[in-house]
């Protein structure tokens, strides 16, 4: 009678790993991701570590792609991919995830249920596309974790399934000056037929008053719903949010060029030594 210990035992029904190196289009090691639209790379905000932080698009802070030159304090801006094909922020070593189509940091966690849910479930898979210079995210569920029991239902129907997700800048307009919020007063005054010197009464009911045109945070429009004053970016500002926007393909095909512009990555390798060319 042959006796095996739990060890062998165990040895015995378990399949060996098999490690398949594949960095999904992106180069192997450390590498900095720039957006061609606002010329800004891919930051983890302020450099935090906490699950949740998010990660944005920043001025670059070093310049310098040689390793041995570079602020160990500016690895916020640097990540790699690993074998799993999941984004990874270089300062932390944590994943990059999606959450409500924003990137946040996101620390691995233990399955808990109902899986998926927010906090538990698999990491997103990134993959560049040199052809397009195009970044691609690829979700094993519903990437809104639906919460009720309606939208469950409408998220086992696999419509997010028929869209391709990808990474795009969301540009940002500088804020209206006083000129501009009184010229747009007066424009709509005059639209509605509304007095400048008083209220006028009126019989509108609720649902004609509210016509769902809700002034919205420019980064939270759809991407297809953008009017040509809202693809302008000129905000002074340095940051630019980014986001993975899911499309169809007819949407993807008909956007314009500054929303294809903003779907557009340069990636920047780093490396250990100068060129012999003497360039940074």
């Amino acid at each position: 009678m042959l006796i095996t210990s739990d060890k062998e035992a165990t040895m015995q029904t378990t399949p060996p790993l098999n490690a398949e190196l594949n960095t999904y289009g992106f180069p192997q090691g450390y590498f900095i991701l720039r957006s061609l639209a606002t010329d800004r790379v891919l930051d983890v905000a302020q450099g935090l570590l906490e699950d949740g932080t998010c990660v944005i698009l920043w001025p670059m802070t070093e310049t310098s792609l040689v390793e041995s030159m570079r602020k160990p304090d500016s690895n916020n801006q640097v990540f790699f991919i690993d074998t799993s094909g999941a984004l990874c922020s270089r300062s932390s070593g944590h994943a990059i995830d999606v959450q409500d189509e924003g990137l946040v940091l996101r620390h691995r966690k233990p399955v808990t249920y109902p899986f998926p849910n927010p906090e538990s479930h698999p990491l997103p898979r990134f993959a560049y596309h040199p052809s397009t210079r195009e970044i691609t995210v690829t979700f094993a569920f519903d990437p809104s974790y639906p919460a009720s029991p309606t939208s469950r239902r409408e998220s086992a129907d696999g419509v997010w399934k028929t869209k391709t997700y990808y990474l795009s800048s969301v540009p940002v307009r500088k804020p209206p000056t006083l000129i501009d919020n009184a010229s747009a007063l007066l424009t709509a005054a005059v639209a509605g037929g509304m007095s400048l010197f008083g209220p006028t009464r009126t019989n509108a009911t609720p649902e004609e008053v509210f016509d769902g045109q809700i002034d919205l945070n420019e980064s939270d429009l759809a991407e297809q719903d953008r009017n040509e004053a809202e693809e302008i970016d000129d905000s002074p500002d340095w940051l630019r949010p980014v986001k993975a926007i899911g499309l169809m393909t007819e949407e993807t095909v008909g956007a314009s060029d500054q929303a294809k512009l903003r779907r557009q990555w340069e990636i920047l390798p780093l490396r250990h030594t100068k060129r012999l060319t003497g360039g940074i």
